[in-house]
């Protein structure tokens, strides 16, 4: 290749994007698709649907695996990958029963609708916002969805008209894509559903009690910390060694990079663009108090 040839190139490419602005782009977009477990809309129209709402777990799971169709617990276990199969049975076994997948995308965007208005007030119609969900649609709508289950049920679910839902439906396909790739990290690295459980609690993202959340019994917890302590991931006392330390960054460093296709197309200027835009929508949603103080995605601990 000449100099002329490589000049030019260097040129017209754009500048990349780099691993840390992909991740922060993550800590900015989760927020704002996280809001539909947790907003008093969307409770309300799954209680209409006729899901319990007096915990969170039964309106959690339909609201989630609605865009995969009517599937049963086997497939929900796999995509979902962390949770308990017997905690994904209780809740998926009878969900369609309950309501239809297609309800369940309807209810979700009715309460989203709603939430978004509450929180936001004016700014749900501000240019800002629409600038903002035409750049997170462009991303989205970029992203490869081979291997990647959830991002690709969710992608191919029409996009809704209104500005403030295409930034929430965008959030969700990106996040979605995110963490297909994350589960695909945690498979190189040897990590089962259990043990990408134990291991991530025992570099501090969360208590261990947020963490046992997902279903798993004692039993199958201590199995899994043991296996750990044999790989040398943990020590006696849950805490990760050294290794296990570099076992989980290098997992974190791989969803990253898997999570990256889409904000290079976006291109960095339009990437930090869209970074600043979503500044005060983060702050909104952080602001309402409806997302818990501590999950078990370890962001800002990550």
């Amino acid at each position: 290749m000449s100099e002329n040839v490589r000049e030019v190139e260097t040129a017209t490419s754009p500048t990349p994007v780099e691993p840390g602005r992909v991740r922060q782009l993550w800590h900015l977009l989760e927020p704002l698709h996280a809001v539909l477990y947790y907003a008093p809309e969307v409770v309300e129209e799954a209680a209409a649907l006729g899901y319990g709402t007096e915990e969170r777990w039964p309106s959690y799971f339909p609201l989630r695996a609605a865009p995969l169709g009517p599937v049963g617990g086997e497939r929900v276990t796999s995509a979902f990958y962390s949770f308990s199969p017997r905690m994904v049975a209780e809740h998926i076994g009878p969900a369609w029963s309950v309501a239809s997948p297609d309800a369940v995308l309807k209810a979700r965007l009715r309460g989203m609708d709603r939430a978004y208005r509450a929180i936001f007030g004016d700014r749900v119609d501000s240019p800002e916002l629409a600038e903002a969900a035409a750049l997170a649609r462009r991303a989205a709508e970029s992203a490869d969805t081979a291997g990647r289950p959830l991002a690709a049920a969710n992608a191919e679910s029409a996009w809704p008209e209104e500005p403030h839902l295409q930034l929430w439906h965008a959030a969700t396909i990106l996040r979605e894509h995110r963490g297909d790739g994350h589960l695909a990290a945690l498979l190189v690295a040897g990590l089962d559903p259990v043990e990408s459980l134990v291991s991530f609690a025992a570099i501090g993202a969360a208590s261990v009690q947020r963490f046992e959340s997902r279903g798993w019994s004692p039993k199958e917890w201590t199995a899994a910390r043991e296996r750990l302590v044999a790989r040398g991931v943990i020590d006696d006392m849950g805490t990760a060694t050294r290794a296990g330390r570099d076992l989980r960054q290098e997992v974190e460093h791989r969803t990253d990079r898997l999570a990256a296709a889409p904000w290079q197309f976006l291109g960095r200027t339009d990437t930090d663009r869209l970074g600043d835009l979503l500044g005060e929508f983060w702050v909104a949603v952080l602001g309402s108090g409806l997302l818990p103080s501590e999950s078990t995605l370890g962001i800002g601990k990550v």
